[in-house]
């Protein structure tokens, strides 16, 4: 059974590429997508049961990957909450582990590491 996915990034030219990236290396089936804090905020409130995975990144056309966390604060045991940023420091990493994160990835360096955490949850999540 495919991971249901939501994409939080505001950037098409990486939803673009992340998408059948997590679509052929996972497994994953993307659900939604949103470009800011308010877009994903809604969803996810709208979609409380229907999601596994969200994937957050950090800086949004509006608002904050933060917000986004702080909004998915309550989720279910099998559900996910993962951040995929350009922007990660030990700083971000303890602000979003204490907001939530079950896991904090560097785009730039650790994609190979996201990927396999993506698969680890599509074996659990299931």
């Amino acid at each position: 059974m495919a991971l249901s996915t939501f994409l939080v990034e505001d950037n098409k030219t990486i939803r673009d590429n992340l998408i059948p990236a997590l679509e052929d290396l996972v497994g994953a089936r993307v659900i939604g997508c949103a470009e800011s804090e308010s877009e994903a905020s809604t969803w996810l409130a709208a979609h409380a049961g229907e999601w596994q995975l969200v994937v957050v990144d950090v800086f949004l056309k509006q608002g904050s990957g933060l917000g986004v966390l702080r909004t998915c604060k309550q989720r279910r045991p099998n559900q996910r909450a993962v951040v995929l940023s350009n922007y990660v420091n030990a700083d971000i990493r303890a602000r979003c582990t204490a907001l939530g994160a079950d896991a904090v990835f560097d785009k730039s360096r650790e994609l190979e590491a996201f990927f396999d955490y993506c698969n680890d949850a599509s074996r659990t999540t299931q």
